[in-house]
């Protein structure tokens, strides 16, 4: 328990671990006022038991308990608010953190399979820490603090209740540290089969269409039935494994007040405590139950915490890019490559690759998928590092550059085109926000996006749903396109940029393209004939190596993949559906 809480401290900023530091001396003082509780029981007592009840017996007592419920709620008041604060703040800067520290991860780290898992650390992780760990950490403390508090009081009245309080506090958290350990070699099935149970999900609703379609909705629906179940397994068996340890703990924490009330009498018998003490400790038995058993109910909340924390370390420990390169502005934008390498994990991907792309000329990459192609753009522009050997732009490793000098010189236009849930005039000018409208909509024009743009509702004030989802898919890559118009950089990077187009809007695009494009470097990444042939040099990528390389006619004269590849699509453009009647 001790240890998870030193833990999350550490986690927290100097400042916001200041907070809480604060907060625990608050509680310290808090848990002194509400002790006095106790002699104020104490004076109405002994005047009961000497017969001497008078006015003036009501009026100490009711002061003192003035004194304690005023101040520990003016003290709990302070505490509270210092540890909301440090609790509010410390997850609103690990989200900044984070945010920063995925700024300078390899977009590597950024694949299907963990944007799920990150999003969800940066999101709902962090709203946990910060609604629960506030909550807990407050508690829980609290709990230990009143409980210490009220053993050094006991121990001025009685040394023995003292010991026999501090026994069962010592079993209470051998206890609990049993429950700790019960619950985190557990906690990880949980985790794993809450993740798997969010991927099933998506997956079913992202393939909604396709399952409907083979009817395998309801029990049909295997994989998800089967996440189901299994995330109802891990969450019962977690549960089951520490609700032992929680009864447990709770008639540990009962039977010491027992105990203690048992003791009490016992001593009083015997002539070895008089009666007010006696009574003192029995109603002291029942304070004493109540923090300790609070602290137990809530303890078992802190594997929560520690699981956030975790998490949250987890990404933050990713190892960065080292982006602290110079400003850097390129005498011409020649790209090269000597003898570069490159693995995903274990995999190789890129072996020993040397290529030059010279200024203003353009470039396409051909070969099967997994080949390698688009690694070798996101090379380029420092998504990844390369294992080993140079990536230069305008004869400097790209390292040398700071990754916004970089960034600059290069504009994207994806396959899969991502738009964010605002105005289309403000994901055209995303680049420079300060962009004028006139300056959008030349861009548009550019872009062959104008038109049907102003034929929405709200022209370019249209606000797009999420991802582009109320557009073509020729209208977002429009859209993509005129976004990198504005931003005007002088190597263009082409991945797949008119795979998804349907036949009417692929003309419009390739228009859009061709003005995008013009004077500019150019790396395209195609599988369409149209779309490569005319590039002053073509790179065949097999297997993570540079097969051939050549102009479009220089490649058809050579036996091999190139020209496999061209037969293969010639054949299939020609092929028709034959039906007889």
């Amino acid at each position: 328990m001790i240890t998870i809480l030193r833990r999350f401290f550490a986690f927290c900023s100097e400042e916001n671990r200041n907070k809480f530091y604060k907060s625990l001396i608050a509680d310290v003082f808090m848990s002194i006022f509400e002790a006095l509780k106790i002699p104020a029981i104490a004076i109405v007592v002994r005047a009961l038991i000497e017969g001497n009840v008078t006015s003036k017996t009501a009026w100490y007592s009711l002061g003192l308990m003035l004194v304690s419920v005023i101040g520990s709620g003016l003290i709990k008041f302070t505490a509270t608010m210092r540890q909301t604060e440090g609790g509010f703040n410390a997850c609103a800067e690990k989200r900044i953190e984070i945010a920063e520290h995925m700024r300078n991860m390899p977009m590597g780290i950024f694949n299907e399979s963990s944007l799920g898992y990150i999003a969800s650390v940066t999101t709902n992780t962090m709203q946990n820490l910060e609604n629960v760990a506030t909550r807990v950490v407050m508690l829980v403390t609290h709990g230990l603090l009143m409980t210490a508090v009220i053993i050094v009081m006991l121990g001025f009245f009685d040394i023995r209740i003292a010991l026999i309080i501090l026994l069962g506090t010592v079993l209470f958290f051998i206890i609990n540290s049993a429950l700790i350990r019960t619950s985190e070699k557990v906690s990880e099935k949980k985790l794993a089969a809450d993740a798997a149970l969010t991927d099933r999900i998506l997956e079913s609703i992202q393939g909604m269409a396709v399952i409907k379609a083979y009817h395998l909705t309801g029990e049909n629906n295997r994989s998800l039935e089967e996440a189901i179940q299994n995330n109802c397994k891990a969450n019962t068996d977690m549960e089951m494994n520490v609700i032992p340890y929680i009864g447990l703990q709770n008639l540990t924490v009962k039977l010491m007040g027992v105990c203690m009330a048992f003791a009490a009498v016992s001593f009083y018998t015997k002539g070895s405590m008089d009666l007010l003490t006696c009574i003192m400790m029995v109603i002291s038995s029942f304070i004493v139950c109540a923090s300790l058993e609070t602290t137990g109910n809530y303890s078992a909340l802190l594997r929560t915490v520690d699981a956030c924390v975790s998490q949250a370390e987890e990404i933050l420990h990713i190892k960065e890019m080292d982006t602290e390169g110079k400003e850097i502005t390129p005498q011409n934008y020649d790209i090269e490559f000597e003898n570069v390498s490159f693995s995903y994990d274990t995999k190789k991907v890129l072996n020993d690759i040397s290529l030059k792309i010279p200024s203003g000329s353009s470039a396409a990459f051909v070969g099967s998928s997994g080949s390698g192609k688009t690694t070798i753009t996101r090379l380029m522009a420092r998504f990844w590092d390369a294992e080993s050997g140079t990536v230069k732009l305008g004869g400097r490793n790209v390292k040398e550059y700071s990754m916004d000098s970089l960034m600059k010189n290069f504009s994207f236009v994806f396959q899969n085109v991502y738009l964010f849930h605002d105005t289309i005039a403000n994901n055209i000018r995303f680049f420079d926000p300060s962009a004028s409208m006139e300056d959008v909509k030349e861009a548009a024009r550019k872009a062959c996006a104008y038109d049907f743009i102003m034929s929405l509702p709200e022209g370019f004030d249209t606000v797009i749903e999420e991802n582009g989802a109320s557009l073509s898919g020729g209208q977002r890559q429009r859209i993509s396109i005129a976004r990198a118009m504005m931003k005007d950089a002088p190597v263009i990077i082409l991945d797949e940029a008119t795979a998804n187009v349907d036949p009417e809007n692929e003309y419009e695009l390739v228009s859009a393209i061709e003005a995008l494009t013009k004077e500019k470097t150019v790396i395209m990444i195609a599988h369409r004939l149209k779309t490569v042939q005319n590039a002053d040099n073509i790179f065949v990528i097999d297997h993570g190596k540079i097969s051939a390389s050549g102009t479009h006619e220089q490649l058809m004269t050579e036996e091999g993949i190139y020209r496999n590849f061209i037969n293969a699509r010639k054949e299939a453009a020609s092929w028709k559906l034959g039906m007889k009647g």
